[in-house]
């Protein structure tokens, strides 16, 4: 799927979530009680300020993530979709996801969402096992996940769900009686990610004190390659490191990222990436909320930073977004960018990384090979020096 020059995505962020996770690095923070008027007035501020940093543009996709922004009241994500449609022309397949919770209380609010213009849910289901729920700190049970997943695609034109899987203790048997039930239940759209141990979460002072027994890489590298064989079978491959879909049902907001597309973040924490005059700026907004709400209300405009990016750094953040897709990166765009040529640029750690089968490169794009997307973070570190 080509995207247009002037296309733009547009990632709104609801800090709030009603618990932590164990395993969740995120931005998102528990309050006993939340303005949500005052939310919404802000959060259309920001958007109208922000609007001023990209005008004339198309917008291709609108990501409502968290936090959890299925406790958003519906009416809230129609008064920011309505000022999207305000400020910039939309695609006529205009995608708008939004994360939500498989409990009961927030799939109440499907309905209202769709009617508010949401067409795609994405449902952070992580496990199917009522174990591995409880383990991972997640608030609903396997039948509300079901439920859940059944009501999303009975309401929504699109939907996906998330699993984390390698998680300790579990075997590969298990993990894949696990995924063909996943399987079953999915429509067109399904992301896997290995559990990993971020800096800061609650999993990390488990791991500290020997309390948490991940699996070994090896062991881990064998549900990586469980899981590709499963879902390229069952007509998914993965488009992505992480994300599996059947052709034409990739996650559009996503992909924007991963292309090195435009986008602007909007609420506490967001990041966005802005062409002005050949230049690719980084903006991000300030993280605490309450802080960023205060710079706001205040007449701010609620950001940390917007920084002009060097050629250098573009570079490197157009091939470490590529090269998560299995399509890879196209070879005009990263030599614009490096205004020089790919082979010239990257030398000899370009030239083993092919040898080695974990890069390929043609006349039209450079691409991490299966294996390569399988040790990723090696092949970055030994391409970007």
């Amino acid at each position: 799927m080509t995207q247009r020059a002037d296309a733009l995505a547009v990632y709104i962020h609801w800090p709030f979530c009603r618990s932590k996770c164990p395993y969740c690095d995120f931005n998102s923070h528990v309050r006993e009680r939340i303005d949500e008027a005052r939310w919404a007035r802000a959060l259309v501020a920001d958007l109208d300020r922000q609007a001023a940093l990209a005008p004339g543009r198309r917008v291709v996709s609108v990501f409502f993530g968290g936090g959890t922004p299925s406790l958003m009241p519906p009416e809230v994500v129609a008064a920011l979709l309505d000022r999207v449609h305000t400020h910039w022309g939309a695609a006529r397949d205009l995608e708008v996801t939004l994360e939500a919770n498989p409990n009961s209380a927030e799939a109440g609010r499907f309905a209202g969402f769709a009617a508010a213009g949401v067409n795609r849910l994405s449902l952070g289901v992580q496990a199917l096992d009522p174990a591995a729920l409880r383990f991972l700190g997640r608030a609903h049970d396997r039948a509300e996940a079901i439920d859940a997943i059944r009501l999303a695609q009975s309401v929504f034109p699109r939907s996906s769900f998330d699993l984390i899987y390698a998680r300790p203790r579990q075997s590969a048997g298990a993990w894949a009686d696990e995924l063909d039930e996943a399987l079953s239940f999915a429509s067109e759209h399904l992301s896997l990610y290995q559990l990993t141990i971020e800096p800061g979460t609650a999993f990390a002072g488990l791991a500290a004190r020997g309390a948490l027994a991940m699996p070994d890489e090896e062991a881990a590298a064998d549900l990586y390659e469980l899981t590709q064989a499963r879902l390229a079978a069952h007509g998914m491959p993965a488009y992505e490191v992480s994300n599996h879909a059947r052709p034409g049902a990739e996650c559009r907001h996503n992909l924007a990222y991963w292309r090195y597309r435009d986008y602007l973040g909007i609420g506490p924490g967001a990041h966005g990436r802005i062409t002005r005059g050949g230049v690719k700026y980084a903006t991000r907004q300030r993280r605490a909320p309450e802080a960023w709400l205060a710079d706001i209300e205040a007449g701010g405009d609620g950001r940390e930073e917007t920084t002009a990016l060097p050629r250098e750094t573009v570079v490197e953040e157009m091939v470490m977004m590529g090269l998560r897709l299995a399509e890879g990166i196209s070879r005009a765009r990263l030599e614009d960018a490096a205004d020089d040529n790919v082979e010239t640029r990257f030398g000899e750690p370009l030239r083993s990384l092919i040898e080695g089968g974990f890069l390929t490169l043609d006349a039209e794009r450079l691409a991490a090979t299966a294996g390569g997307r399988q040790r990723l973070n090696a092949v970055l570190a030994a391409l970007l020096g």
